[in-house]
């Protein structure tokens, strides 16, 4: 007995617990055992993670990506507090051989098993009784991890190509440096013009570290953690590790670029510059009131798809000022294939540039809504799929070649004639830096001009606290591989301190997990890209930010 009360007096049982009876007493709780439980655990031991789990399982197109959960010990006991499930993104173009796609499947399996092998071993071990709410020292740890495991590789590969010299005879004959894959290259003895040769070379592909999404995966299970054991919503606990725990007093929600076309690229179409049209909402509108009204042109540009007479009854043009219908006599687009793309949109073909933006601005004037005021268009032009290295041009339509200056015209035209589209996603390749700035000075006033390919890879974006992307708008940043949580809140200060802007992007494939979302939120970004509003790993991501709007009006911080 007597060591009893020493050791409950040592730890101030006695004085807490006639502090809870006096507390307790005048409000008479309807659970009284259950309020003392709330009194006491506020004097308990922060929650620490006790074990990783790391598992293979599907994403959104049936290729396997990884989830990590996350354990902790809360109040003695262990506990599952969540999961995340890590999207994954390929960098193979399309249209590429079969050989290239099955050499890229084998590569992903084999790199969602190391990843799995990371969780379960050396993470599990390394972060053991870490705080999950101490995500600087979380994501410093993997750091470190990561890049001795991307010192190890570099070395195994220098041994294994210092054993292959040695066995490989000498040869005199030069080598070349080939096109990227699916590109085509020059044919032998074809003279070269001088202004084709300047044309930058395709930076080779970034290679990903076998396993890297184990980092990406653990971070964010680490920071959901986090925030539900601090229990916040995933975006306030993000938005506090950005401004170093000051509770920001209005928060705004990311415009979403809802995808609604995606342009097929084989025969027969013929256009090969747009590879997504997206929608955009005015500012003006609620979040759910700019959904709806998508929605609405969704179902009318289905309507007119099934229909083509309906579609060239009314071919438009826009008024260089407001965007109003003018008769343009174009051609109308060919029928909808009716497939609906990973991206959660209707895959169609067309003939010319002008052709899907008709027929986005026929569908919205049928619903008596005018482009350029009560919604608005992007364009993803993914050029860096349009490069012909033997020419040292850009393919935008089935045999017609631009130059990388011609181009610049060409987008200059676009804007002039649509003055309704104000993002132009990718509309040179990275490489060509100095076509960026020239497009940049000629319509950066007119619409946002955006970087997504170039910002493929978060973590080697940073050198010396400057973004080495050409000049631009902004980024599309996506959580992927050995990104972590910490990297984007640097990189969204960085690029804010830029005066540009974060977009946050959905890669191709894509998961059920709607983390992404409470991040776009969390760093404040201005837009968020998500794909269609079709699929259940896609519409998931809407439907969360729908519930954010509706959380943050209730508690009067939505500005």
């Amino acid at each position: 007995r007597q060591e009893a009360a020493e050791y409950y007096r040592g730890h101030g049982v006695p004085q807490r617990m006639e502090e809870a009876l006096n507390v307790l007493f005048p409000l008479r709780p309807a659970d009284l055992y259950g309020e003392l439980a709330n009194y006491f655990s506020k004097f308990s031991k922060a929650p620490v993670i006790c074990k990783l789990l790391g598992r293979k399982v599907l994403d959104g197109v049936g290729q396997p990506t990884l989830e990590v959960e996350i354990y902790c010990t809360v109040k003695n006991y262990e506990k599952k507090i969540c999961s995340t499930v890590m999207p994954f993104h390929s960098q193979i173009p399309e249209n590429v051989l079969s050989e290239t796609t099955e050499a890229d499947e084998k590569e992903r399996k084999d790199s969602v098993s190391t990843a799995v092998e990371w969780v379960n071993d050396s993470l599990n071990t390394m972060l053991r009784d870490l705080e999950p709410t101490d995500q600087c020292k979380v994501d410093k740890m993997l750091g470190e991890y990561f890049t001795r495991q991307e010192e190890g590789e570099k070395e195994n590969q220098k041994q294994e190509e210092g054993a292959e010299s040695t066995l490989a005879l000498p040869s005199c004959t030069p080598s070349a440096t080939a096109p990227p894959v699916g590109k085509k290259a020059a044919k032998p003895g074809k003279k070269v013009s001088v202004a084709e040769r300047t044309i930058p070379p395709a930076e080779p592909i970034e290679s990903v570290l076998c396993g890297s999404l184990a980092i990406g995966g653990t971070s964010l299970a680490v920071a959901k953690a986090g925030a539900i054991l601090s229990c916040i919503p995933l975006y306030l606990h993000i938005a506090l590790l950005k401004h170093s725990q000051a509770l920001p007093k209005e928060m705004v929600l990311p415009l979403p670029m809802i995808t609604l076309l995606s342009c097929e690229k084989i025969p027969p179409a013929k256009l090969k510059l747009v590879k997504e049209v997206l929608l955009i909402p005015p500012a003006q509108l609620s979040l759910k009131q700019g959904i709806e009204r998508v929605l609405d042109v969704q179902k009318e540009l289905m309507t007119l798809l099934e229909s083509p007479g309906k579609a060239q009854s009314k071919p438009q043009l826009a008024d260089s000022k407001k965007g109003k219908a003018q008769n343009g006599g174009k051609k109308a687009p060919p029928r909808a294939s009716k497939r609906i793309s990973h991206l959660g949109c209707l895959i169609t073909g067309y003939d010319s540039l002008e052709q899907p933006l008709l027929l986005m601005q026929t569908a919205c004037s049928n619903l008596g809504l005018e482009l350029g005021a009560d919604m608005y268009l992007g364009i993803n032009c993914a050029a860096h799929e349009l490069m012909d290295y033997g020419k040292g041009k850009y393919e935008i339509l089935t045999g017609t070649l631009k130059s990388p200056d011609e181009m610049v015209d060409t987008y200059v035209e676009l804007i002039n004639t649509f003055p309704f589209i104000i993002a132009l996603i990718d509309p040179f390749r990275k490489e060509v830096r100095q076509q960026w700035h020239n497009i940049c000075c000629a319509l950066g006033s007119k619409c946002y001009l955006i970087a997504e390919g170039a910002a493929s890879c978060i973590s080697k974006l940073k050198t010396d606290q400057k973004i080495n992307t050409p000049t631009c708008s902004g980024l599309v940043l996506k959580y992927l591989n050995q990104t972590k949580v910490s990297d984007l809140i640097e990189l969204s200060g960085l690029l804010e301190g830029q005066r540009r802007i974060t977009i946050l992007g959905s890669p191709d494939g894509e998961s059920s997990d709607d983390s992404l979302v409470d991040l776009a939120v969390g760093l404040g970004a201005r837009f968020i890209k998500l794909g269609g509003l079709s699929r259940g790993e896609r519409v998931t991501k809407y439907n969360r930010l729908l519930a954010i709007e509706e959380e943050l009006a209730k508690n009067r911080t939505l500005r």
